[in-house]
């Protein structure tokens, strides 16, 4: 059990959302992903389609493309963004056994996409830890990362290697 300390004053600005009112509407786009490390026993049982939930794949894409549309409600200071694409790939790996969610979200609007990518990937890696913990318990998402992104003031972006 944790034990709460208290959490000492930090000194610092308060929070807000931040004004993007003054900011031009560009084509934002931004991919993030998340690795999901599973059990040999467990990819085995995925790649079959034999899980007691059902299809873990087809579920978690849908439970990404929810998150990213509900970003706003869930990270406190986002925006609400009109997104116009939201596509989850899932890459299944041997070695180690794995599952890379990658996430693709793109909206034309005054601010980014990236927490809209982030959630998306986090969201479709914890809907395949939920739906295959019954099997493995010990599977472990990480790291979850923005890979790219693309518009705005800033222009694009791309993690190194």
């Amino acid at each position: 059990m944790m034990t709460r300390k208290p959490t000492p004053p930090t000194g610092g600005r308060p929070v807000r959302m931040i004004d993007v009112d003054s900011k031009p509407i560009t084509r934002r786009t931004a991919v993030a992903e998340a690795v999901v490390n599973v059990s040999h026993r467990l990819m085995t049982l995925i790649r079959a389609g034999n899980l007691p939930k059902g299809d873990v794949l087809a579920a978690a894409r849908i439970a990404g493309i929810q998150a990213a549309k509900r970003t706003a409600e869930l990270i406190p200071l986002c925006h609400p963004i009109p997104l116009s694409h939201v596509e989850i790939d899932i890459e299944e790996r041997d070695r180690p056994p794995s599952l890379v969610v990658r996430s693709e979200v793109t909206a034309s609007w005054k601010t980014g996409v990236e927490m809209e990518a982030l959630t998306a990937a986090a969201v479709a890696a914890l809907t395949i830890y939920d739906m295959g913990k019954s099997i493995d318990r010990a599977a472990a998402i990480g790291p979850i990362r923005l890979v790219f992104k693309s518009g705005g003031r800033s222009g694009d972006w791309r993690a190194p290697d």
